[in-house]
């Protein structure tokens, strides 16, 4: 079924908040209109293998999954969590690519890793489902976003915090003028500073800037500054601030993150980012307007709080949890198979990487730089 992009722009948000409420097909529903082939692509580094093996095998639209694992660290855990649907494993991505021609492909690399892995599965006539940063400068996926759209094709950047519930509230609310013009934007998202005293996080991937991009930014603040810019209808334009490693652990990332935002709408905002908790995270998105605010925060998840200065501070709660992976690889999945459009678009995505890779040049450089 091909969708007239033209026609169902209009709904789209209603469509993925939809979809997001929904989950995946348990038993007594329909059959999905359309069924795909996905492949995953990875490596012993691979991210949240296990949200997506799991997320794979609740999606009724993922018919099947073919998996390239070179160093076999994914097998038992993607027949445990697939079963029948896993039907081969390859040590080599283009064989792969080749002998099975998927649908889709969800890739779960390195970052210095992601742009020769995106290209290969663009190249193979797959959309595309990238774990983030998924590249080490936003120049290499520009280029990937230009061909990808140059071949009809997704490139969608795994940020699944877009189609929480209480996001699209959020998002809802904004649309809506329930607040008004919006004037700032103040995101927090803090995480433990633990993780960074192991000896194997020190020497994994995530640890060295050249094939991670970067730290607490590219690997976390990415959400917020992506989250800030969904729920407004705003882009990023403007960016100062200051990274480090004040922790002083032996990694080459930064652990701390202080950014000045300025957004196209003439809105200004900050973003505080960094691993300072012993345990645990916390997390805040506050949004003022001319007639109002919006809260979204870790300390009432799936709550969204809004104050109108005309009737005062209301909660809006009851909304359904929500499985943040599961949601947004099932609508990656019905996006590849034709069945809605994408939870983010290549732009959206490329949007996103070149805000955070401005930030970092502006921390370097101590000067304000435009996000182009």
């Amino acid at each position: 079924m091909k969708i007239d992009r033209r026609r169902f722009l209009g709904g789209a948000t209603a469509s993925i908040a939809a979809i997001a409420a929904a989950g995946s097909i348990t038993a007594g529903e329909s059959v999905p209109e359309k069924r795909i082939k996905v492949a995953v692509i990875t490596h012993a580094g691979g991210a949240h293998l296990g949200a997506y093996f799991n997320a794979l095998a609740q999606t009724a639209e993922a018919e099947s999954v073919v998996l390239a694992d070179p160093d076999g660290n994914a097998e038992s855990s993607a027949r445990a969590a697939l079963g029948e649907k896993l039907i081969r494993i390859y040590k080599d991505r283009n064989e792969l690519l080749s002998a099975e021609k998927p649908t889709m492909a969800l890739i779960s690399v390195e970052a210095r890793l992601g742009p020769e892995v995106i290209d290969a599965a663009l190249d193979a006539g797959c959309h595309v489902f990238a774990e983030k940063p998924a590249c080490v400068n936003a120049e290499d996926f520009a280029r990937l976003a230009d061909k990808a759209d140059r071949e009809n094709l997704y490139l969608m950047l795994a940020l699944a915090n877009r189609l929480n519930p209480d996001v699209q509230e959020a998002k809802r609310a904004v649309a809506e003028g329930r607040i008004g013009k919006v004037y700032g934007v103040d995101l927090r998202l803090i995480e433990d500073q633990t993780r960074l005293t192991s000896a194997a996080y020190q020497q994994s991937w995530f640890a060295d800037k050249a094939r991670a991009g970067g730290g607490h930014l590219a690997w976390l603040g990415i959400h917020w500054l992506d989250l800030a810019m969904y729920i407004t209808g705003a882009s990023i334009e403007q960016v100062a601030g200051f990274t480090g490693n004040v922790g002083g652990q032996p990694i080459n990332i930064e652990d701390a993150v202080a950014m000045s935002l300025r957004f196209n709408n003439g809105a200004v905002g900050t973003l505080t980012s960094g691993y300072y908790r012993d345990r645990g995270s916390e997390s805040e998105i506050k949004i003022w307007g001319s007639k109002g605010w919006l809260l979204l925060t870790s300390d009432a998840p799936n709550t969204m709080k809004l104050y109108s200065n005309a009737d005062g501070i209301s909660d809006v709660s009851g909304v359904p949890e929500s499985d943040a992976y599961t949601t947004f690889v099932r609508a990656a999945v019905r996006a590849s198979a034709g069945l809605q459009e994408p939870p983010i678009t290549a732009r959206e995505s490329l949007r996103v990487m070149k805000t955070v890779y401005r930030a970092y040049a502006a921390a370097e450089s101590g000067r304000t730089l435009n996000v182009e």
